[in-house]
């Protein structure tokens, strides 16, 4: 079999990691564009801010992906992170202060799992291309979001596969969104005909799942559409 041949139609497979909010919605509207035969994975870790979940299977439906699986992995067993442990979320920060170190909010080694997780798919249906939606421009100092990681990942992802060290395929990881500000990518999944009102971003939404407004996410995405003239379309608490 030569190098990428594994698309039985026309367009490759591709496997997109989709949790539901803005960057990764973009990032799945941008591999489509690309003219990949989306195969989305959402994985649920435990994560308190469940309405994601739903997000991502709203999003999947409107792109009428291929396939959309949740894989459940329970991240919150190891704690350290407000998103999986009983830790406040941090509300009404600074550019400054989320620009300040690794945040409360950064779960221990989310990306490397997912895109292990996303990468085992791959293999099992015979797709080169993993998607994420990482930025390192607009970001809350997760080290797990920069060119370095991405890098890093695909060499592993060659080494550590039957079909990578056969060379019946190179893995590659597309991370479009990794050099663009917030309000870039806002108008880029606008251009893709982005739906963000079926997205969730928020880290601390209430019960109804409406989006606190004040969490970092929050914040970098309420500024980002601020940013590039554009309307949120989604609730927020404040």
């Amino acid at each position: 079999m030569p190098p990428q041949d594994f698309a039985a139609g026309d367009r490759p497979k591709a496997v997109v990691l989709l949790s539901g909010g803005l960057d990764s919605a973009t990032t799945a509207a941008c591999a489509a564009d690309a003219g990949c035969e989306l195969y989305a994975l959402s994985v649920d870790y435990g994560q308190r801010h469940r309405f994601e979940l739903e997000a991502a299977r709203r999003v999947a439906d409107r792109m009428r992906v291929a396939e959309h699986r949740t894989v459940t992995v329970d991240a919150g067993q190891f704690g350290g992170s407000a998103l999986t442990a009983d830790i406040a979320v941090p509300q009404g920060r600074s550019h400054d202060e989320m620009a300040d170190g690794i945040p409360v909010t950064y779960v221990p080694a989310r990306n490397t799992l997912f895109l292990s997780l996303a990468l085992g798919y791959a293999e099992s249906i015979g797709a080169a291309d993993l998607w994420i939606g990482v930025n390192a421009v607009d970001y809350s100092g997760y080290p797990d979001c920069r060119p370095e990681f991405v890098e890093a990942f695909e060499r592993l992802a060659n080494v550590a596969t039957k079909l990578g060290v056969e060379g019946a395929c190179r893995f590659r990881v597309h991370a479009p969104l990794i050099k663009l500000t917030k309000a870039e990518i806002v108008k880029l999944g606008v251009s893709l005909r982005v739906d963000y009102g079926l997205t969730h971003t928020c880290y601390s939404p209430n019960d109804a799942g409406v989006a606190c407004g004040r969490c970092d996410a929050c914040q970098l995405r309420r500024q980002g559409f601020a940013d590039a003239g554009l309307m949120d379309p989604i609730d927020y608490q404040a």
